[in-house]
């Protein structure tokens, strides 16, 4: 074999390894970035979907999505006239438990509303929701499974007193997006 051919062998060879690195480097890095923006639902999206590589499409269709989406910080007015409804809906839990935890996730829905995110259906919800606020998302999955269990009148006081902690948690980082100041308090 003369040198000029094992030479191109060998700049192939070092091109095809060259390559094969960029690739799975590249792979790595969009992983990674995945991991960090969604959080746990990074997780959750794997288990779901079977894959890793069927999770991180489905993960990168959000994203596209939601670039689409005109997601928008409230006015403070806005802001103001929803931590002043939290305060009543929390108010009404003494007395109607129930009827509290229906109101918060209305209230939930609604600030998601105002914000600029579809409001369609719970399943999109939690994609559109996903993308920027994947580490709060547990909160409003277990939040919304007590709100379906009080509609069928088979959730327990302390499972609604949860959920109204758990609403909470989503709807003070809604609010919050996009300001300086922190979360309403009551």
């Amino acid at each position: 074999m003369s040198t000029g051919t094992l030479l191109a062998i060998i700049i192939s060879a070092v091109v095809v390894v060259a390559l094969i690195a960029l690739a799975v480097a590249m792979t790595m890095r969009r992983r990674r970035r995945l991991r960090e923006r969604f959080g746990p639902e990074y997780d959750r999206t794997v288990e779901d979907a079977g894959s890793r590589r069927a999770a991180e499409q489905e993960l990168s269709t959000r994203e596209k999505r939601h670039a689409s989406l005109e997601i928008r910080p409230l006015p403070d007015s806005a802001r103001d006239r929803y931590a002043r409804e939290w305060v009543d809906v929390q108010q009404e839990f003494v007395d109607r438990p129930v009827d509290a935890v229906h109101d918060a996730d209305r209230l939930v829905t609604s600030l998601m509303h105002e914000r600029g995110y579809p409001t369609e259906g719970y399943e999109q919800q939690m994609r559109d929701l996903s993308v920027e606020h994947g580490r709060t998302l547990e909160h409003y999955r277990a939040a919304h499974e007590v709100n379906t269990l009080s509609t069928a009148q088979r959730a327990t006081t302390e499972q609604l007193r949860g959920a109204m902690v758990h609403y909470r948690a989503l709807f003070d980082e809604l609010l919050s997006d996009g300001h300086q100041a922190g979360p309403a308090r009551a």
